[in-house]
């Protein structure tokens, strides 16, 4: 059936199960890419399950693994033969490097619940979800005339290419971009700058403090500020600590907005405390191990620490009680920013695979421990989407422990947050800035890179700056204690950030990024670098350009996707001083040369249209 010139649907009933199943496909104009989902309804009278669904089967004419490159984890990794990708592979490329050819399997499944294989059978691509047999193997179960409805999948292919990246920075990336619909695309000003309070504070915030940090993260041009960890009386409730914070948050927040900034509270989505009130009067919203009793999914908390507290079923009644608080701290505080934290489906630390799922009999959208997974994400999922369309405005950092694995983030979560703590850095520069860069690179290929909020840069480390410059290969965020800065400091980082808000206003680069040409992985002795250029106005955008530790002192930088017949100024930030002027053609072809004297260093360069 032809829906309509985009959209088509194939509908088949097996001549023997009652069951229908639909086949939906979706095109996109000048885009050679197919998205794909798949509904099954029980015709019958009789309970089915349904298990170990791939949603796409794709035979891969002419070879049998052998000669094909599998660009798995983000595409960044390479893989020869039968393979299986999981949680960090919402792309895999199976890339023929003697055919010049290749195809880009992509999973909007969530978190621990996507799979990917290639050459299990001969010449066979797959995805879909976890099959039965694996640590988080889905499950569904469809009673009369009930309906389910698969996470999306999309094929991609191209020719002509010994460049696998190619398809991932053009064709992949405008479908993230222009049609999948992500968070970051429908807020209308991305931030630049952020400051969050856990390193070094912790726990030990109070208002006194908050408000000191305040003037001083605001001297240093930040937009928005997030309290973390400690501001509240405990989890689950998340009532304000009258003792640290006796005036309640809403003049904290007040004087926040006061100094030009947005205010942003750290919450755990999924925990409540046993002291907590809701964790005494609804036992029955726990989450459930397989003999009734309750579990932290997040990590085993009464031998790691002296209080105790437990995962909440996002099926339960507890969606509503989270949601409620989440509202009240955005409409009577003020509050537009949350970082949503620890486990709601599996936890990111524990080697237990089993500490995954609820085992509840009683719940409501799920009969078994299979089942729940897939519901509780998708349930999270939609706690983010009711929060958008009542405070579309509000900013949600959906961590990797919420997410489920180290320094997770996927394609369905840009879905419906706009971003995702990503890590905790800890080394200062330039090692800290180093691993910014690595990760930044890593999960670029495929995801949005202003999605990934890499932390835990700190303001007072002397080298912060090198920092800031590989954070914009990100989003910035910075921790630390922004007092120990001199005025100069300070100044200085004002400058910065104007300068990002300008670029941004100028090129939204956020909305962008592309590997360097020439230039791989950050590592220790090499040159390594990034660029955010916008093609789909042409005006430009940023380069970022490192030395790690190199012998070399300059390098040549050449960058892509400029219109080759406009003449740019290439400018160096933050300040602004011309480097060059040439046309987008040269500086493909020739490019310009670069110069840091420090073994440890790094520049970052407008590139700007001339009108």
């Amino acid at each position: 059936i032809r829906l309509t010139d985009e959209r088509l649907a194939h509908i088949l009933e097996h001549p023997e199960m009652p069951v229908r199943l639909t086949v939906n496909y979706l095109l996109y104009p000048y885009i050679p890419l197919i998205k794909k989902n798949i509904v099954l309804e029980n015709m019958g009278k009789k309970e089915i399950k349904i298990e170990s669904p791939d949603i796409e089967s794709i035979r891969f004419a002419g070879d049998d693994g052998t000669y094909t490159w599998l660009m798995n984890e983000y595409a960044r990794q390479k893989a020869l033969g039968p393979f299986v990708g999981e949680f960090y592979d919402p792309v895999v490329v199976a890339h023929q490097f003697r055919n010049k050819r290749g195809i880009v399997l992509g999973n909007e499944a969530p978190g621990v619940m996507k799979r990917i294989t290639a050459f299990q059978k001969p010449q066979q691509l797959t995805s879909g979800l976890t099959h039965s047999y694996q640590n988080y193997g889905f499950r569904r179960w469809l009673s009369q005339n009930e309906k389910w409805e698969s996470p999306w999948v999309f094929t991609a292919i191209y020719e002509n290419s010994n460049d696998p990246y190619e398809v991932l920075n053009i064709v992949v990336s405008d479908y993230v971009r222009l049609h999948m619909g992500i968070r970051l695309n429908q807020i209308p000003e991305k931030p630049v700058f952020i400051y969050n309070t856990w390193e070094p504070f912790l726990h030990n915030i109070n208002e006194k403090l908050i408000y000191e940090l305040a003037d001083a993260a605001a001297e240093c041009g930040i937009e928005e500020f997030i309290i973390d960890d400690g501001w509240q009386d405990s989890y689950g409730d998340w009532g304000i600590n009258k003792e640290k914070f006796p005036n309640g948050l809403k003049p904290v927040f007040d004087y926040i907005k006061s100094k030009g900034m947005k205010p942003g509270l750290w919450i755990s989505i999924g925990a409540a405390e046993s002291k907590s009130k809701v964790y005494r009067e609804h036992p029955e919203w726990l989450v459930r191990k397989a003999d009734g009793s309750p579990i932290s999914l997040h990590a085993d908390y009464d031998k790691m620490y002296d209080w105790e507290s437990y995962s909440m079923c996002m099926t339960t009644g507890w969606y509503d009680h989270i949601k409620g608080v989440i509202l009240n701290l955005v409409k009577e505080h003020g509050l537009e920013y949350i970082k949503g934290d620890f486990a709601v489906v599996t936890g990111a630390y524990t080697t237990d695979k089993t500490r995954s799922g609820c085992h509840a009999k009683d719940h409501p959208l799920h009969k078994d421990r299979n089942e729940s997974m897939l519901e509780m994400y998708q349930r999270t999922w939609q706690l983010f989407d009711d929060l958008h369309r009542e405070a579309p405005n509000l900013f949600i950092d959906c961590t990797f422990e919420t997410m489920g694995a180290l320094q997770l983030i996927d394609l369905d979560m840009c879905k419906h947050a706009e971003g995702n703590w990503l890590s905790n850095f800890y080394e200062r520069a330039p090692d800290g800035s180093l691993r910014v860069r690595n990760m930044s690179w890593w999960r670029s290929p495929v995801i949005p890179a202003t999605a990934m909020v890499i932390g835990n840069q700190h303001f007072d480390d002397p080298q912060f700056e090198l920092s800031l410059m590989s954070l914009n290969g990100s989003l910035p965020i910075v921790l630390g204690d922004p007092r120990k800065l001199t005025k100069d400091e300070r100044a200085r980082m004002k400058s910065w950030a104007d300068w990002m808000r300008k670029a941004q206003e100028k090129h939204d680069y956020m909305a962008f990024r592309q590997d360097l040409q020439g230039y791989g992985e950050p590592a220790e002795g090499c040159w390594d670098g990034f660029q955010r250029i916008n093609t789909d106005t042409g005006s430009g955008g940023i380069v970022g350009i490192f030395r790690q530790g190199s012998v070399e002192k300059d390098r040549l930088v050449t960058v892509k996707y400029l219109d080759p017949d406009s003449e740019y100024e290439v400018r160096k930030a933050p300040l602004g001083e011309i480097l060059m002027n040439s046309t987008g053609r040269d500086l493909l072809n020739k490019g310009f040369r670069v110069v840091l004297d420090k073994e440890y260093d790094g520049a970052v360069y407008e590139i700007i249209k001339k009108e």
